[in-house]
């Protein structure tokens, strides 16, 4: 990885990092509603409070998936709008 020179490298290089970074908060956050909702709907699936935490706890994670997304197509926008990379 080389040194950014520029103003526009030096953008270049933080948004290549937050392209490495978004994927990752998705693997992340997908597994962490997989495992809630295993948690909640399978494994205490008798327990009703424990299904109405799972509940909010999948609502919770796919609203920071939508954000993520809108986040990642953000980013791309400026990145080839304005810096033209």
């Amino acid at each position: 990885m080389q040194t950014p020179t520029t103003y526009s490298g030096l953008i270049g290089l933080f948004i290549d990092f937050i392209n490495i970074l978004i994927p990752a908060m998705f693997a992340l956050v997908f597994a962490y509603l997989v495992w809630k909702i295993i948690d909640s709907w399978v494994i205490r699936a008798g327990d009703p409070t424990k299904v109405a935490e799972g509940r909010v706890y999948a609502v919770t994670a796919v609203l920071v998936l939508v954000v993520a997304v809108s986040f990642w197509g953000i980013v791309a926008i400026v990145r080839s709008s304005f810096l033209g990379l």
